[in-house]
């Protein structure tokens, strides 16, 4: 390779050589071969500066003089050169106002920048120019042209012109004399105008506006945005201040224990009671084997009794029996009167009594509105159920007495700001409490082989 490139040097140092360009080398000459029937060698193997440049100059002409040169008449391209003008006559100068020393004004470069240079007219706006039912107006507006033209009146116009005029004659509104010693005061100065109008009117009419329940000025809570945390939780706190926030978590943990146990000794059962196979079995087969019926004998006491009893029943009552049925339903009646109206005249020896225990309910009552009152606006403190999830507070942020740092540079960040604030609007009844949604796909995956030229998947 390298004599091949020395006798190159040497043949062309010979005098009556002509040098060529490198292009007519055999090897550099060589064409590249490129399948063309494949679009992405479409861009890469065809030059198209020559349409680009063609398309630039279009852009630039009609940016700059608004169309194509080409298309132009030569008035707006050319004009005839006749000499200098003609000086005009010297008039006496107007008066003129004094103007400033200096060269004039020139705009700024930012108005410079704003100004519009391109010829190129903005599109034009379709949607501007539309209107709906446009095609049914015109329609409407020419078949009205045609019938006014040849003289015909429709039947709307003939109701408009055939309408009477009503001549209205409006009241005069009845002025207070300034003498009355019992008008309204009004305070010309005042912030708020005076409406004159009927209320009646405005609301007929939709002016008035509806007056605001005084329950959605209400918040849905009392508590702050921001919670500002126990003097404990500082990043140098105070050592019976930070002993408080210890005893306070410590008692949270230990109800939650509680709960788990609470719900283990629920969910848990005794092992001794584990269905063996003996009583398996015995399930299975209850109600399968027929017990022996025992049949009792019975006496000939107890058939008589029976017979007995039968023909008692059967018996119609007499006359002498009704009455005295009747008699005895008087006299238990009476009996029960006596003794409600012999109750009725105890209880006046009772007022005493009996207003003392009036008194006992009443403060009774009492307490107990007081309790619910109370109850009520410690409910307003809490977070509301607002969903079908109840509100999970968060843990506590506490430090134990050996991660307590002693400046603020070895503090180490605890919890996190957007868990903090989403938890805060949940406290305060803004959003419901909710879960992360799982995401559950509906349809299974299906796996497809692909048979195609050059791609198998």
């Amino acid at each position: 390779m390298a004599a091949a490139r020395r006798l190159k040097r040497v043949v062309a140092s010979q005098p009556g050589f002509l040098k060529l360009n490198s292009s007519s080398d055999p090897v550099s000459s060589r064409r590249r071969r490129v399948n063309k029937n494949k679009k992405k060698n479409w861009n890469k193997h065809s030059d198209i500066n020559d349409v680009e440049e063609f398309l630039e100059d279009v852009r630039l002409q009609e940016r700059t003089t608004g169309g194509l040169l080409s298309e132009k008449p030569d008035d707006t391209l050319f004009f005839v050169d006749v000499g200098q003008p003609k000086k005009a006559e010297h008039k006496a100068p107007e008066p003129v106002a004094r103007k400033r020393r200096g060269k004039e004004p020139r705009p700024l470069r930012i108005d410079l920048i704003l100004q519009q240079n391109s010829l190129v007219p903005p599109p034009k706006d379709v949607l501007a120019y539309q209107q709906p039912n446009a095609k049914k107006l015109r329609r409407i507006a020419h078949r009205a042209e045609e019938l006014a033209a040849k003289g015909v009146v429709t039947r709307t116009q003939k109701k408009l012109l055939n309408r009477r005029p009503v001549v209205r004659t409006a009241k005069k509104a009845a002025v207070e004399a300034n003498n009355n010693p019992n008008r309204a005061y009004y305070d010309i100065w005042g912030q708020e105008a005076k409406d004159l109008r009927d209320p009646w009117f405005l609301q007929q009419t939709r002016k008035k506006l509806v007056k605001r329940p005084e329950k959605l000025n209400e918040k849905p809570s009392v508590l702050p945005a921001v919670e500002v945390i126990a003097p404990g939780g500082s990043y140098n706190p105070d050592f019976f201040s930070h002993q408080a926030l210890l005893q306070e978590a410590h008692e949270v943990e230990v109800k939650k224990q509680k709960e788990e146990l609470k719900t283990e000794k629920q969910l848990s059962f005794n092992k001794e009671d584990k269905a063996t196979e003996e009583t398996t079995l015995r399930e299975l087969v209850e109600g399968l084997v027929e017990e022996d019926e025992v049949e009792e004998e019975i006496t000939p006491d107890e058939e008589e009794d029976v017979a007995v009893g039968g023909s008692t029943v059967s018996e119609k009552k007499t006359e002498k029996q009704r009455k005295r049925e009747k008699a005895n339903k008087v006299k238990e009646q009476q009996r029960l009167a006596d003794k409600q109206q012999t109750k009725r005249q105890q209880q006046l020896f009772q007022l005493r009594s009996i207003k003392a225990s009036i008194k006992q309910d009443e403060e009774k009552t009492k307490a107990r509105q007081v309790l619910r009152k109370a109850n009520q606006e410690a409910e307003k403190s809490q977070p509301r159920r607002l969903g079908k999830l109840r509100f999970q507070p968060q843990d506590m942020e506490v430090q134990l007495s050996d991660e307590l740092a002693g400046s603020l540079r070895q503090l180490k960040p605890e919890g996190s700001v957007l868990t903090d604030r989403f938890k805060s609007l949940q406290k305060r009844n803004l959003i419901e409490p909710r879960e992360r949604a799982k995401f559950k796909r509906k349809y299974k995956l299906k796996y497809v082989e692909k048979r195609a030229f050059r791609e198998i998947t």
